[in-house]
C-alpha cells in the first residue's frame, strides 16, 4: 500500500469507507426534518393565531426560541459527532422531534406552546444540515461537495414538498390536527432511517498537524478571517430566514390567498434545488471571497426585488424562486466554508462554533421580522431592511479570507 493510500484509509475519505445508505437517508431525513420543524411553522402560524388569539409576536417568539436552543446545543453536537459519529445524536433528535411537535399541537397556552418549541430546537440541532454535514464531510472528503450538494437538494425541496402539504391539511383539519399528523410523518420517516442508515464505523479525523499548528483549534477561532466570516454569516442568514418566514405575511398582505403563499414559498425550495446543483461549479470557477461576496450580494438583490414588486403574482414567485436559487448556493457555501480555509480537521467543532452566531441570528429573525413589520410600514419596507443588512455583510467579506489554505 502507497503512502497516499494508507493516508486515504486511515482518515475514512477511500470509496470502501463510503456508507451507501447514508445518502438516500439524509436525503429523505433532511426533506422530512426541514419539512416539518420549519417550513410548516410559517404556513400555519397565520391560523395558529386567530384560533386562539395569541399575538403572533409571541407564537413567532416561541418558534425563534427553537432556533436559539439549536445554535446553542448545535456547538455540543459538533463536539460530540467529532467523537463519536451521527448515529445516536441524529437518532435521538429524530426522537424529540415528533415528542416536541405533540407538545406544541396540544399546547393550552402560551408557555406550553413555547416549551414544545424549545425541545423542537434540540431536536433541529441534531437532524438539520449541520450534523449531516459533519457526517458527509468525514466520510466522504475530499469528495465532500458532491455528497453535501446531493442532501442540500433535500433541504431545497422540503419547502416544495411540505409547505403545500401543510397548506392543504389546514384546509381540511385544525392547526393542531395538522401538526399531530406532521409529527407521526416526522417520526415514521426519521427515527428508524436515522438508526439503520447511520451504523457504519466512523473513521479517525485526519492527522490535524497536516492542516493547522499543533497548538490546535485556537489560532483559527482567534483569527480575524474566522470571527468576520462569523460576522458575514450572521447578517446574512438574519437576512435570509427573515425573508423565508416572512414571505407569506407579505404575499397575504398584498392580497393573495395562503395556499398562492405557500405555494410561491414551496417554488422557492424548487429553487434551491437548482441553486445547489450550480454550486460545484461555481467552487471550481471562483475564488472563495469572490465567491461569497456574489452570493451574499444577490441574496440583498432578491430581497430588494421582493420589496419593490408587488405583484403581479407570476412575477412575485419568479422571485421567490431565485431568491431560492441564491439560498441554495449560501447553504453550500456556509457548509463548505471551514474546508476551504481551514481543511477537514475539527470540522464538527468548527462548523458548529462559525455558525452558531447565524443560527442565533436565524432564530431571531422571525421574530425581529412580527415586531418590526408594523412600525416600518409593512412587510415591504420589512424587506427593504432586509436587503440593506445583506449589502452589509457583503462588505464584511473583504476581511474573511486567509493567509494560507488547508492542504
Amino acid at each position: 500500500m502507497t503512502n497516499t493510500e494508507a493516508r486515504v484509509a486511515a482518515t475514512g475519505t477511500g470509496v470502501r469507507s463510503r456508507p451507501r445508505a447514508v445518502l438516500p437517508a439524509l436525503f429523505v431525513t433532511q426533506i422530512t426534518s426541514w419539512g416539518v420543524l420549519y417550513y410548516a411553522f410559517p404556513v400555519l402560524n397565520p391560523a395558529i393565531t386567530d384560533t386562539t388569539g395569541w399575538p403572533a409576536s409571541l407564537t413567532t417568539a416561541g418558534f425563534s426560541a427553537a432556533l436559539i436552543v439549536s445554535a446553542v446545543v448545535g456547538i455540543y453536537v459538533g463536539r460530540v459527532l467529532d467523537r463519536r459519529g451521527p448515529r445516536a445524536v441524529m437518532t435521538a433528535g429524530s426522537v424529540l422531534g415528533p415528542l416536541s411537535l405533540l407538545i406544541v399541537a396540544a399546547a393550552p397556552n402560551l408557555v406550553v406552546f413555547t416549551a414544545g418549541w424549545l425541545l423542537a430546537g434540540a431536536s433541529m440541532a441534531a437532524t438539520f444540515y449541520p450534523p449531516a454535514f459533519a457526517a458527509l464531510t468525514r466520510w466522504w472528503a475530499p469528495d465532500h461537495i458532491r455528497a453535501l450538494t446531493i442532501v442540500t437538494l433535500a433541504g431545497g425541496l422540503a419547502s416544495t414538498v411540505f409547505a403545500p402539504l401543510t397548506a392543504i391539511l389546514a384546509e381540511h383539519y385544525s392547526w393542531r390536527a395538522t401538526y399531530a399528523l406532521l409529527a407521526a410523518i416526522l417520526a415514521a420517516l426519521t427515527i428508524p432511517t436515522h438508526a439503520r442508515a447511520l451504523r457504519a464505523p466512523w473513521p479517525p479525523a485526519p492527522d490535524v498537524s497536516t492542516h493547522r499548528p499543533a497548538t490546535g483549534l485556537d489560532p483559527t477561532v482567534r483569527s480575524r478571517a474566522f470571527w468576520m466570516l462569523a460576522v458575514t454569516f450572521t447578517l446574512s442568514a438574519f437576512a435570509m430566514y427573515a425573508v423565508v418566514i416572512t414571505l407569506v405575511p407579505l404575499l397575504l398582505e398584498r392580497g393573495y390567498s395562503t395556499t398562492q403563499a405557500a405555494w410561491a414559498l414551496g417554488l422557492g425550495g424548487v429553487g434551491q434545488v437548482l441553486g445547489r446543483t450550480l454550486y460545484a461549479a461555481l467552487a471550481r470557477h471562483t475564488g472563495v471571497l469572490t465567491r461569497t461576496a456574489t452570493l451574499v450580494g444577490l441574496g440583498g438583490l432578491t430581497t430588494a426585488a421582493l420589496a419593490l414588486a408587488p405583484g403581479p403574482y407570476g412575477l412575485l414567485v419568479v422571485l421567490s424562486v431565485l431568491a431560492g436559487i441564491v439560498r441554495g448556493n449560501l447553504t453550500l457555501l456556509q457548509a463548505t466554508a471551514v474546508t476551504d480555509r481551514w481543511g477537514t480537521s475539527h470540522y464538527g467543532r468548527l462548523s458548529g462554533l462559525l455558525v452558531a452566531p447565524a443560527h442565533a441570528a436565524a432564530a431571531l429573525a422571525p421574530f425581529a421580522g412580527a415586531i418590526l413589520a408594523a412600525p416600518l410600514g409593512g412587510y415591504g419596507p420589512l424587506f427593504a431592511l432586509l436587503a440593506t443588512i445583506s449589502v452589509a455583510a457583503t462588505l464584511t467579506v473583504l476581511w474573511t479570507g486567509v493567509t494560507e489554505r488547508p492542504r
